[in-house]
């Protein structure tokens, strides 16, 4: 009888076999797990998921160029131009027959915007043409050739024609190329003229100045932190009021309220001329430059890294410094050697935090920036709803994060993300 028991499957209450049983538990119990969190994973999917791999198709999509002009491009493929002269007559009658259907489509005016990012005066072009195409015969044995070069004398020029090849692609990395100073060329990538650099420089400024604006939090926010951390709990309450302040204000307020204090005629410059450090007639220059920028963007990040740097603090016990003292430490080795390196972990989470709200900041550099104070934000957010190049936009934007993580990852192979705290 006992051998039978040990040797048959070991049974739950209703019959079936126990490890069965408990798998269909341990399926259904993860299943309610996953079904509570659906709503959550849904959310980031369309909110966050979805939009980053949008810009990323943006950054590369091209379609519209062979949408529009599918006849053109098949009769341009055979083209050279660094023969320097026109295409022939056969790719003339097909931009004739396609420009037909799309102003009818009204999708030439698209065609032309989309150029014009890369051959200024093509949506122009494009938009008189259309206007005239609408009388060409198709049939007739009219040269087309010469009915577009009457209509305007670029379509007799190699650059339109070089743009359009170039760019009949499906997908292209000409928005990747403008987007790091470079286009594409009949050889290849080439440089744009220096006089037409812009986004290099914004990427190195904007890297540069998150990073003095990361530093001036850490100087400022250590003491605010150390002495929140380390004083009575009433008196640290009432100062972390102070310290949650801001955030009771508009960040539109607070930037605006920097542009009236920094300006030649402000607070700032009236009390220094008040107290005689400065003559009126040299005021200084404190606002739409890169240190105005700093300055406001400092106090508008500070909390976020006196928080994580308090929070940390406060799980230091006292208790170290005094073993650290009552071994002949002095204030300043017990503090150095004991006390900062436990308040690392919260220096390199406030450090993060920062330097990514920074780097992508909008608002405050575009209000006190100026010319020599933007970062390259303000740029991706005029292509959008100024320039509506999207495609630009989405490449830089996509450049962007990925310096941010390469950063991430360079600061977790150094210092280690796992070092990173933010208290307990």
């Amino acid at each position: 009888m006992s051998d039978q028991t040990t040797s048959g499957p070991v049974l739950a209450a209703d019959g079936t076999p126990l490890k069965r049983s408990l798998a269909r538990a341990l399926r259904l119990q993860k299943m309610r797990a996953l079904a509570l969190i659906a709503p959550l994973l849904l959310f980031v999917l369309i909110t966050f998921i979805a939009p980053i791999a949008d810009m990323l198709f943006r950054s590369v999509e091209n379609q519209i160029v062979s949408e529009t002009l599918p006849q053109t491009v098949v009769a341009l493929a055979d083209w050279d131009p660094t023969t320097g002269e026109a295409p022939d007559e056969a790719v003339y009658r097909a931009l004739a027959a396609d420009l037909k259907v799309a102003v009818e489509d009204k999708t030439h005016t698209r065609l032309g915007s989309r150029l014009n990012y890369e051959l200024t005066g093509a949506s122009s072009l494009f938009r008189k043409s259309g206007r005239k195409v609408k009388r060409m015969d198709l049939e007739s044995d009219t040269s087309f050739k010469e009915a577009f070069t009457d209509i305007d004398r670029k379509w007799g020029e190699v650059a339109i024609w070089e743009t359009i090849q170039t760019y009949s692609p499906k997908y292209t990395n000409g928005y990747f190329l403008n987007a790091v100073d470079m286009r594409k060329g009949p050889d290849g990538p080439e440089a744009r003229p220096e006089n037409q650099q812009i986004y290099m420089m914004l990427f190195g400024r904007t890297l540069f100045m998150s990073l003095v604006i990361t530093m001036s939090c850490i100087i400022l926010g250590y003491p605010v932190a150390w002495l929140l951390a380390n004083l009575p709990t009433r008196t640290s309450n009432l100062l972390m009021i102070l310290v949650l302040l801001p955030f009771w204000t508009s960040l539109l307020v607070r930037t605006s309220a920097w542009k009236v204090m920094l300006q030649q005629q402000g607070v700032i410059n009236d009390t220094l001329v008040w107290l005689g450090l400065v003559a009126d007639d040299a005021r200084l220059v404190m606002i739409n430059n890169q240190f105005g920028t700093i300055v406001a963007m400092t106090h508008i990040l500070l909390p976020f890294m006196i928080l994580p740097m308090y929070s940390v603090m406060q799980t230091i016990q006292p208790s170290y410094l005094r073993a650290a003292k009552s071994m002949g430490a002095t204030n300043w080795t017990a503090f150095w050697r004991v006390y900062f390196p436990q308040s690392v972990p919260g220096i390199g989470a406030g450090s993060i935090l920062v330097f990514i709200l920074s780097i992508g900041y909008y608002i405050t550099p575009e209000i006190v920036g100026g010319n020599t104070g933007t970062f390259i934000s303000n740029r991706i957010a005029y292509h959008i709803s100024s320039s509506l190049n999207w495609g630009l936009a989405a490449a830089l934007g996509a450049i962007l994060l990925a310096v941010v993580l390469l950063l991430y990852y360079v600061y977790d192979k150094i210092v280690g993300i796992d070092n990173v705290k933010l208290g307990g």
